[in-house]
């Protein structure tokens, strides 16, 4: 041991000590897995840069990644995850004489570990709500895009860093981050690049030009974490309530009717709001392209009824009762079937009531007694 170190001690004086690494490893045999990490090529000192001598000073400075990373460390300094208590460079990457490129597979940053890796902050449920966020690693797993990359095994299937970005992660309220509002479509279309079409020219997408904090989009209706396959009954049973989270009015019409009692029944085998109306490729009833246009309103419909003829389609499935104005006929027959009914049922509420009263009060001491039979 005493020549071990006189020889580093020699070294030092050199200065070769940590010039190849070797040396170090005479001391620290349990950082020889530096050799096989990403930064295999380097010498140690190329790292410490502070430890050029033996022995080693009592107060070293920390290693400073962004000596080699600065655009990285630049980008995590600007990013929610800066400041104190904030994730370091090591929380994502691991040891760092073990660090492996991303496209290892035992890379805490391989696409398929990445959500484990950023579940060890967003799936602490306590960690969450100290800082107030959502506990955010058990809803995607649950997804479909964690069942495609963690069991599936599609490595590209949407991951954390697909979304929110790597080192340059905003909060979803600045303008810049990938995940505001007004950037969603953006970044989903990046994978979903017909979706984003279609939407782009919807009426939707033609809304996010002139009101974008007031418009919709992807994560409205499919949500930013728990996104479900959506041709699960599951999603199909709920989603009709998602469109009537902004269309009040139309989802309560839609309620009344028989596609939606059918619905409530547990039939998947019903129109829904997007049945009609279409998917992404949602058009005002005043665009000739639209699928619930006056033209377009005897296809549409003939998808489900076959032999949809013009007079079955003068249906109004949004109609309302309650509108005098919008809907006259339907309204004063609601009115004339409630009167009716409240009349009916007014009536034999009476004749009951008179009956009870009859009844138990000696209805029957007026009559004239039967004679008793002849013996």
């Amino acid at each position: 041991m005493k020549l071990a170190t006189a020889v580093l001690f020699v070294l030092s004086l050199t200065g070769a000590a940590g010039a190849a690494g070797i040396d170090c490893l005479s001391c620290h045999a349990e950082k020889a897995s530096a050799k096989k990490s990403v930064h295999g090529a380097l010498a140690c000192a190329d790292c410490h840069a502070a430890i050029r001598a033996f022995p080693h000073p009592d107060k070293v400075a920390p290693v400073n990644c962004a000596s080699c990373h600065a655009g990285n460390a630049s980008a995590l300094a600007q990013s929610v995850h800066a400041g104190a208590g904030g994730p370091t460079c090591l929380n994502c990457h691991g040891d760092p004489h073990s660090i492996l490129p991303a496209k290892d597979s035992q890379s805490t940053t391989y696409p398929a570990n990445l959500p484990r890796t950023c579940g060890s902050c967003h799936g602490n449920a306590q960690l969450a709500k100290q800082l107030g966020l959502q506990e955010v690693y058990s809803l995607y797993m649950d997804s479909i895009h964690g069942f495609a990359l963690t069991r599936d095994g599609l490595l590209v299937a949407a991951s954390c860093s697909s979304c929110h970005g790597s080192h340059d992660i905003l909060s979803s309220k600045d303008p810049m981050s990938k995940t505001n509002h007004v950037n969603v479509p953006q970044t989903c279309g990046t994978c979903h690049a017909g979706p984003l079409r279609d939407y782009t020219s919807s009426i939707h997408g033609q809304m996010l030009q002139a009101a974008p904090e007031e418009a919709p989009v992807c994560t409205n209706c499919h949500t930013a974490h728990q996104i479900a396959k959506v041709g699960t009954a599951e999603w199909q049973m709920k989603t009709t309530a998602t469109c009537g989270g902004c269309h009040k009015d139309e989802y309560a019409t839609y309620r009344d009717t028989f596609h939606a009692q059918v619905s409530a029944l547990g039939y998947q085998q019903t129109a829904r709001c997007w049945d009609c109306h279409g998917h992404h490729d949602i058009l005002p009833p005043s665009d000739p392209k639209s699928t619930v246009a006056s033209g377009q309103l005897v296809s549409t419909c003939g998808k489900c009824h076959a032999g949809a003829s013009a007079s079955f389609v003068k249906y109004d499935p949004h109609a309302d009762s309650h509108d005098a104005v919008h809907y006259p006929a339907l309204h004063y027959s609601a009115v004339f079937m409630n009167l009716l009914l409240a009349s009916v049922l007014g009536f034999f509420a009476l004749h009951t009531l008179a009956w009870f009263i009859r009844s138990h009060s000696g209805g029957n001491a007026g009559t004239k007694p039967k004679e008793s039979p002849p013996e």
